[in-house]
């Protein structure tokens, strides 16, 4: 089936069999898209930023290794762009290398820097001894191995014994299993986020998140927690902060939050408004549905009909109402 060239094109994390392709493949499938595998996840946010592709989908948080610092860094600058979903992704991994392989043979094992953080103690107790090599993606090494196994890559190219791939890469790349089901915690998950240009912000559902980048009013005592308080007087819980370099000196920061509220939302406009006023910096980047659609408890007193009533009688004693 041919798709057609008005069809919308899909940037993300390649080759075939990653993760980011498992997360794709939950908003858009190879029959009603065009799918545009990258070298990385700031190749995939380009993409979209050139023109080249409507969307990207990129991981952005693990919940073992934290956030995706490439992501958050190419998110905060540049061309504005958006997330407009998000998408959760259970992970563990399957060791895997040419037929042949003993497990007591690997010594060099192949791994994406995240996967490796994933699987490091598994690694030790089962490995002892064995080093990481760095992987651009989490199927890289597999890619590379098949094309060995192929004979069209020479095997002294090959600078590792086994690599630490998804388990879809295994039977994609016919390779051999030598353990399945590694991590260091079972219960890991990334999550992945769809991003494009900016355009209309889709209606609350009551189960949100904002993303935003906000940067410290200045450098002095008490200025995060003055930050921090426009969002805490809303009752606006925050899933995720970080701090990122700014980049321009040392010891200036960016904040990258994760708040369980929409842009639509008064108390969320309303710390927007107070974030705008203290911060040299707040990059809006997106607010969408929470993946497991929970939704969020409001703190009495923090309800779009709570805001509506307050400004009522606020206006009703500007007018010279004694109330």
């Amino acid at each position: 089936m041919t798709v057609p060239d008005s069809a919308p094109r899909y940037a993300y994390l390649g080759p075939a069999g990653t993760f980011t392709e498992e997360a794709l493949h939950r908003v858009a499938s190879a029959e009603s898209a065009h799918l545009l595998p990258q070298i990385d996840v700031i190749s995939a946010i380009d993409r979209v930023r050139e023109g080249a592709a409507d969307y990207a989908v990129v991981a952005i948080e693990n919940s073992v290794e934290g956030g995706v610092t490439a992501v958050l860094d190419a998110l905060a600058e540049g061309e504005p762009l958006v997330i407009t979903k998000e998408i959760l992704v259970p992970v563990s991994f399957t060791l895997a290398a040419l037929p042949g392989t003993r497990l007591d043979q690997v010594k060099r094992v192949a791994a994406h820097p995240h996967a490796w953080a994933q699987c490091r103690q598994w690694v030790h107790r089962r490995l002892p001894g064995a080093t990481h090599v760095g992987a651009s993606s989490n199927t890289s090494a597999a890619a590379l191995m098949a094309r060995v196994s192929q004979g069209t890559t020479p095997r002294d190219l090959l600078d590792f014994d086994a690599g630490l791939v998804p388990p879809a890469a295994v039977e994609h790349y016919d390779l051999t299993v030598l353990a399945s089901g590694v991590a260091d915690n079972p219960s890991a998950v990334t999550r992945f986020v769809l991003v494009q240009p900016p355009g209309p912000v889709p209606a609350p559902t009551g189960a949100d998140k904002t993303t935003l980048t906000v940067a410290l009013p200045d450098e002095r005592a008490g200025a995060l927690m003055e930050l921090l308080e426009q969002f805490s007087t809303r009752g606006i819980n925050l899933t995720r902060i970080e701090s990122r370099p700014s980049g321009d000196a040392l010891g200036r920061y960016l904040f990258s939050i994760d708040a369980e509220a929409h842009v639509a939302e008064p108390r969320m406009a309303e710390a927007l408004v107070g974030l705008h006023r203290v911060s040299p910096h707040v990059r809006y980047l997106g607010s969408y549905p929470k993946a497991d659609f929970v939704p969020t408890r409001l703190r009495p007193g923090t309800a779009a009909e709570d805001y509506a009533s307050a400004r009522e009688w606020v206006q009703a004693v500007q007018a010279g109402q004694s109330v």
